[in-house]
């Protein structure tokens, strides 16, 4: 096997396996915070060298502030958001086929 050859699988997996990331922060969010979180733990020792303990301190997922522009809707107090499209949604109707 080439070299350049080598470093296109590379460069290859590396693009796969950044994408898988993406997908799977963007699909699944609480998992990947607690992922984040038992890494960001794992670093964050006091026996860890001051770059780990750094590393660990920048993995920590950022938590909600609180406040209704931070959009974690958990307490409820930002009110139901109007459904946009539940006024124009119309059920479904099954006819028969003509014969």
């Amino acid at each position: 096997m080439s070299t350049g050859l080598l470093a296109q699988y590379v460069v290859i997996g590396l693009v796969v396996l950044a994408s898988v990331l993406i997908t799977v922060r963007k699909l699944a969010p609480q998992l990947t915070n607690r992922w984040l979180a038992a890494l960001a733990l794992h670093f964050d020792r006091p026996d860890r060298a001051a770059w780990q303990r750094a590393l660990g301190r920048h993995l920590q997922p950022k938590q909600a502030t609180g406040n209704c522009s931070d959009g974690c809707s958990t307490c409820g107090a930002c009110g139901p958001k109007p459904p946009s499209a539940a006024r124009d949604a119309h059920p479904l109707e099954f006819r028969p086929r003509a014969k």
